[in-house]
C-alpha cells in the first residue's frame, strides 16, 4: 500500500483521501513525451512565442526543454540559457531576503513597517482600532491593501523618488490590516524598501550578494534591458490575433515584487536550494540561508481557503487546504503532499513554479507572453510524475518509542485485552474507554477479520504518531497510534477500523 500525506488525520475523521491511480513505474525519460505534450498544447492554445520548462529532482535539473522563439523577428530559439522575466515569482526572493535579515539581527518580523519607511507614519488607517502594519503583514499579504494586479505590474519602472512621494501621500485601504488575505504588489514593493533600509544597500545588491551569487545564478539580475540581447526572450502580448511587443521595463522601485530575470539553468539552482531544506536533519548547514529559515516560508497564515488543484485533475482530485506563506502559496494536497507554488504575471511574460518538498521535486515554466503563466501544465506534470511512480516520499523515520508502542498494541490485540499495554498507557486512555470495552472491541474486530499475524511498514506522521495497517486472516485493519507528551512515552490514543473490501 502507498500511504498518502495526511492519512492519519483522515483516519481520525473516519475517512481517507482518494488516491491517484498508479501506473507501472516509469523513468523521467520515459515520461518526457507526455510532459512535452502538456506544454506543447499549452503553448499552442495560449499563443506563446517561446517557453522553457524544467523538472528539478534530487538536487539537479533532471529535465529541461526550450520550445518556440525568443523573438518574433529573428526567430532565435529558446534554450535553457534564455532569459525571462519571472514577475511575481520574484516575491520569494524578497521574502527570503527579509528572513535572512531577521536571522542576522537586522530586523524583527513584528517590527512596524513604518520604523523602516517613515513616510508610512502619517497614514490614516480605516478604523480607530486598526493595527499598524508589521513587516510580517506585508510578507503574507494581510496589510489591508487592495489587490493590485494589473496596476502593480506597470509600476516596475517607477523611480525610487516617485515611490517615496506615493508612500507619503498615503494609501486607501481595502480592509483593516490583519483581517484577511488580499494579494498586494504594493506591499512587496514596501518590503524592498525595508530590505534596503535594514541592509544598508540597494535591494537588488542585497539579493545579488546574499542569494544570486552564492547559488551561482550568474546570469540572473534585475536590469533586464541591459541583459545580453542574444539570450533575452522579448515579451509579447496576443492582441487582435497577432503578437505585439510589450515595452521593455527598466529596473525601478517595484523590482522587489516582480523585477527578476532568470534563465532556466539559473532558476533550477534556486529551486534545488529550496528543496534541499527538507527534511530537517543534522547535516552541516552550508546554504546562503539556513534550512530552517527556508522551511519557515511554508508557514501559511491562518486565512486558509479550500481550492481545487490547478490543472486537468483539479475537478476530480480532493480539495486542497491552501494559505499564503511568505512569498509562496502553500497547500496540502492528498496526492502530492506539501506544495509551495507561485505564478508570475507581467507585461510580456508569464511563469509558474510548484515545489513538492516532501518529494524533493519542483516543476517550473517560463514564457514570453503577457500573463500566460503555464500553471496547468506544471501541475499536470507533477500529477503525471506521481502516477508514474516518480515522486518518492521522503519517509519519516520510525522513532524507537513509536516502534515499541506499536509492538505492544499488536500484542494487546492478539491477547484480546490491554494487559500487554500495562504501564504504557497515558492517564487519559482508560478514562476515554474502559478496559472492558477495549476487550469487547478487540473481540468484535476479531470476529470480522480474525487474527492479524502480519503488518505492513509503519507510516509515521512524526516521532510521536503513526498510521499502520495489519494484514489479517479475513481482511485488514487500519490503525492510528498517538503518543502523549510524557516521559517515559505513553499511549494517549489507539484507533482501529476494518478496511472495507475492495470492489471488483
Amino acid at each position: 500500500m502507498r500511504w498518502k500525506s495526511g492519512f492519519a488525520f483522515a483516519l481520525m475523521l473516519g475517512g481517507a483521501c482518494p488516491a491517484v491511480a498508479q501506473e507501472a513505474p516509469k523513468t523521467l525519460d520515459q515520461l518526457a513525451p507526455e510532459i512535452d505534450a502538456l506544454f506543447s498544447k499549452y503553448q499552442t492554445d495560449q499563443h506563446i512565442p517561446g517557453m522553457v520548462y524544467g523538472v528539478v529532482r534530487d538536487g539537479k535539473l533532471a529535465y529541461v526543454r526550450g520550445v518556440g522563439v525568443q523573438t518574433i523577428d529573428d526567430k532565435r530559439p529558446v534554450t535553457p540559457d534564455t532569459l525571462f522575466r519571472i514577475a511575481s515569482m520574484t516575491k520569494a526572493f524578497t521574502a527570503l531576503s527579509i528572513l535572512k535579515l531577521r536571522d542576522d539581527g537586522k530586523l524583527r518580523l513584528d517590527d512596524l513597517a513604518e520604523d523602516y519607511i517613515p513616510e508610512m507614519k502619517g497614514w490614516t488607517y480605516p478604523t480607530k482600532d486598526s493595527p499598524r502594519i508589521r513587516i510580517r503583514d506585508l510578507l503574507q499579504h494581510v496589510g489591508g491593501f487592495v489587490t493590485d494586479d494589473p496596476w502593480g505590474d506597470r509600476q516596475q519602472v517607477l523611480p525610487q523618488d516617485a515611490f517615496t512621494k506615493m508612500i507619503a501621500a498615503g494609501v486607501p485601504f481595502s480592509r483593516v490590516p490583519q483581517s484577511q488575505h488580499e494579494y498586494s504588489n504594493f506591499g512587496y514593493a514596501l518590503l524592498g524598501r525595508i530590505v534596503s533600509k535594514a541592509s544598508g544597500m540597494a535591494y537588488t545588491d542585497y539579493v545579488k550578494q546574499t542569494i544570486l551569487i552564492p547559488l551561482g545564478m550568474t546570469s540572473s539580475g534585475y536590469d533586464a534591458p541591459r541583459a545580453p540581447k542574444a539570450r533575452t526572450a522579448l515579451g509579447y502580448r496576443w492582441e487582435n490575433e497577432r503578437w505585439i511587443a510589450e515595452p521593455e521595463m527598466i529596473d525601478g522601485a517595484f523590482n522587489s515584487m516582480g523585477g527578476l530575470q532568470v534563465s532556466a539553468n539559473d532558476y533550477a539552482k534556486w529551486v534545488a536550494f529550496l528543496l534541499a531544506a527538507w527534511p530537517a536533519r543534522d547535516d552541516p548547514d552550508t546554504g546562503p540561508v539556513k534550512r530552517s529559515t527556508v522551511r519557515e516560508v511554508a508557514q501559511g497564515l491562518n486565512f486558509v481557503s479550500v481550492a481545487n488543484r490547478i490543472g486537468a485533475s483539479g475537478a476530480t482530485a480532493c480539495k486542497q487546504a491552501a494559505a499564503y506563506g511568505m512569498g509562496w502559496r502553500v497547500a496540502q494536497d492528498c496526492d502530492l503532499g506539501l506544495t509551495l507554488a507561485h505564478g508570475g504575471g507581467y507585461p510580456g511574460y508569464g511563469s509558474h513554479v510548484m515545489l513538492m518538498p516532501d518529494r524533493g521535486v519542483g516543476v517550473f515554466a517560463l514564457a514570453n507572453r503577457t500573463y500566460a503563466g503555464p500553471s496547468a501544465p506544471a501541475w499536470d506534470t507533477a500529477v503525471a510524475m506521481d502516477r508514474a511512480g516518480l515522486l518518492d516520499v521522503r519517509a519519516v523515520p520510525v522513532s524507537t518509542a513509536v516502534a515499541a508502542m506499536f509492538d505492544a498494541a499488536r500484542a494487546a490485540y492478539a491477547a484480546g485485552h490491554l494487559g500487554p499495554l500495562e504501564g504504557r498507557l497515558a492517564m487519559n486512555f482508560l478514562l476515554d474507554r474502559s478496559a472492558a470495552n477495549w476487550a469487547a472491541e478487540f473481540a468484535r474486530l476479531k470476529g470480522e477479520v480474525g487474527a492479524c499475524p502480519a503488518a505492513e511498514p509503519l507510516a509515521p506522521t512524526g516521532a510521536m504518531s503513526t498510521s499502520f495497517r495489519l494484514d489479517c486472516e479475513k481482511g485488514k485493519l487500519d490503525g492510528l497510534l498517538l503518543l502523549a507528551p510524557t516521559t517515559p512515552a505513553s499511549i494517549q490514543a489507539l484507533r482501529l477500523r476494518v478496511v472495507p473490501p475492495e470492489k471488483p
